[in-house]
């Protein structure tokens, strides 16, 4: 572990919570997770994750195949989910003597100054606790936005603006930024210059996909915060990012 204790905002993605083929939230993964951050946050780091999984366990839930198209489904998926979400993330973090807190927010919130410097406030006064992690979600069952957060990439950067973040991490179902062979991109210092290479494939209760992970990355490192998007599969990934050591693809600022 580095001397330097960071503040680290962590998203983590549909595809790495939910096992499709089960038709249920993957609970191991969140077991795995939900202990690596607990690591993170006991050797002095603060964490704020900001989580997607609500639709996608309001759809098991409710018993539907895929992610509906129409807002309101899209809503009342979200309005099941997010309790049975926050739920598992409650048990698993007691485990190690933390509790959650839950933040729902939408693009207004973050778009009003106001609103803003509340979400802020709160938001430090969570991590004095020291006992506390917060979980952040965009709040899907009220947000009206025809274009939204892209399955909460663009939320976690403005939460790392937001919350002046020394380090944003996304995990996701990719070991990272692929080139055209196939091959793992370990640096990138100009996001611009590798936006052809993004993709909008995305899992059956996930969306967004590669493009909006590096819009959420572009808005990240123009404020300054290095930036790593790596696979949510990878054990030991979370405190190897945040010791410096190469895993995934990392954005320079």
């Amino acid at each position: 572990m580095s001397d330097k204790r960071k503040r680290v905002v962590i998203k983590f993605g549909t595809g790495i919570l939910t096992a499709p083929a089960s038709n249920t939230l993957a609970t191991a993964q969140f077991e795995r997770l939900t202990t690596e951050v607990a690591e993170l946050i006991i050797e002095g780091n603060e964490c704020i994750l900001v989580s997607s999984g609500a639709v996608g366990a309001g759809l098991m839930l409710l018993g539907l195949p895929e992610r509906p198209k129409d807002l309101s489904s899209i809503q009342a998926c979200a309005a099941v989910g997010q309790s049975r979400l926050m739920l598992l993330y409650e048990t698993l973090f007691a485990r190690h003597q933390l509790r959650v807190a839950q933040l729902l927010l939408t693009h207004q919130d973050l778009d009003s100054r106001t609103r803003y410097r509340n979400a802020r406030n709160t938001l430090e006064r969570l991590l004095r606790f020291r006992s506390v992690v917060p979980i952040i979600n965009e709040n899907d069952s009220v947000a009206v936005e025809e274009l939204r957060f892209g399955d909460n990439d663009r939320l976690s950067a403005e939460v790392a603006v937001l919350c002046r973040a020394d380090l944003l991490i996304l995990l996701t179902s990719v070991e990272g930024l692929l080139d055209r062979e196939g091959h793992c991109l370990t640096e990138v210092r100009d996001v611009d210059s590798v936006s052809n290479l993004a993709t909008r494939d995305t899992g059956v209760y996930s969306s967004g996909g590669m493009v909006t992970k590096l819009q959420a990355v572009k808005l990240a490192v123009h404020a300054g915060i290095p930036s790593v998007i790596a696979s949510g599969f990878r054990p030991g990934a979370l405190s190897d990012i945040v010791d410096g050591k190469p895993v995934g693809t990392k954005f320079t600022p």
